[in-house]
């Protein structure tokens, strides 16, 4: 059976202990990670790696509050591939780094403007939210499929340089349900699905709400994703205080599946139209107050991208055989109306390579099989494989 061609990496244990075992298994992808990360961060906004890591112990109080066993599984990550704490919360809040305009603008220690950044240029940053997730994620539900499955999934879209960080990491973790999902090396959680039958995908938002430190996402997620309800997965946004934008597609294998846009203010949701919903990186449900009177999406190839997935994704409710689904589903991830700026997103030539965005990991779940299918880099040109791991396997399945 072919693999993704991304590490495949197997935890358990005490949280301590599965995240020695991942922070070894991990330790050249972790190394890869922090090293792109202290050029990328040093290129924009202008951060040495000492004023990254000096902001992100800014986060170890709220994560600790929110999730004291996840910070111990992160110290366990650093304890085996070798590194700080410190550094690994830096990967986990990459987005909320990037995010902060005083940070970005005056580094760590205060008083020193970011590197090539005057006011007007901090301002223009600020609208056009560089660092943001991209990102096309769906839920395909009976009758829109016409095998009577329930699909989710998504296209990963962010920095190019990032995709030689990925991992597939499953976490057996009793008598929590069992996660499967695709990480960047260090982190603690992004999307994925667990053996309780739910599936998590994200997609980033944009927008300012202020600078108050929040949980950075990767804990949010892998909170959701160790539910075993549905509805405990779902509380779980309403009660973390979040920091930044994040649009959480949940869906669950009994054929449900809810949008929530979550704010640091307030969220907002969708539920599917006939079986189907699609979310980009815009707000879909309705620009929030506070954004109203200057919001523009960051990612503008958003608006059309999400009528193109869904018109394509259409066309799984007259197939009747799961592999002709799968099949319709793939052909919708990679669509090139639009290229590079696709749903299938390449690289724009001449940009900054440390800057530069693509497509870097696709993944295809069908919760009523508990296949897990990942095309490692742009989906064109990577086949689909299945993990080794059905979500189902081991504690809490099926």
């Amino acid at each position: 059976m072919q693999t993704p061609l991304i590490p495949l990496i197997e935890i358990s244990g005490p949280p301590r202990e599965r995240g020695r075992q991942y922070g070894e298994a991990a330790r050249p992808q972790i190394e890869t990670a922090l090293s792109f990360y202290r050029e990328s961060f040093a290129r924009r906004p202008g951060l040495e790696w000492h004023e990254v890591t000096q902001r992100a112990r800014l986060w170890l109080p709220c994560v600790e509050d929110f999730a004291p066993d996840l910070l111990e599984e992160l110290r366990g990550v650093a304890e085996g591939a070798g590194t700080g704490l410190l550094d690994l919360m830096a990967l986990n809040a990459r987005g909320e780094i990037a995010y902060d305009r005083t940070f970005a603008r005056m580094g760590a220690e205060g008083g020193r403007p970011a590197a090539g950044q005057d006011g007007a240029d901090a301002a223009a940053s600020d609208a056009a939210e560089p660092d943001a997730d991209g990102c096309s994620s769906f839920a395909l539900l009976p009758p829109a499929a016409g095998d009577g499955h329930v699909w989710c999934g998504q296209n990963w879209d962010w920095r190019t340089g990032a995709g030689a960080t990925l991992v597939a990491l499953r976490v057996v973790q009793p008598p929590l349900p069992t996660v499967v999902m695709v990480v960047e090396a260090g982190q603690i959680g992004r999307h994925g699905a667990n053996s309780a039958g739910i599936a998590l995908n994200a997609n980033g938002l944009g927008g300012r709400f202020g600078d108050e430190i929040g949980v950075p996402q990767p804990f949010i997620r892998r909170r959701i994703l160790d539910r075993a309800g549905y509805k405990d997965a779902l509380q779980v946004p309403f009660t973390a205080r979040q920091q930044i934008p994040t649009n959480l597609l949940l869906t669950h294998r009994d054929g449900v599946a809810i949008d929530l846009e979550t704010t640091p203010a307030r969220h907002q949701w969708l539920y599917p139209e006939d079986g189907l919903l699609v979310h980009g990186n815009h707000y879909q449900a309705a620009v929030p107050p506070q954004l109203a009177s200057t919001y523009r999406p960051f990612s503008v190839d958003s608006l059309y991208r999400v009528p193109i997935i869904e018109s394509a994704l259409r066309g799984a409710r007259e197939r009747t055989a799961s592999a002709d689904v799968r099949t319709v589903i793939e052909r919708s991830l990679t669509d090139h109306f639009g290229l590079p700026h696709s749903v299938c997103n390449h690289p724009e030539p001449g940009t900054d390579p440390l800057l530069r965005t693509s497509t870097i990991a696709s993944n295809i779940v069908d919760l009523t099989t508990g296949e897990y299918h990942v095309a490692a880099g742009l989906p064109c040109e990577a086949p689909y494989a299945p993990l080794p791991w059905n979500i189902y396997d081991g504690p809490g399945g099926q």
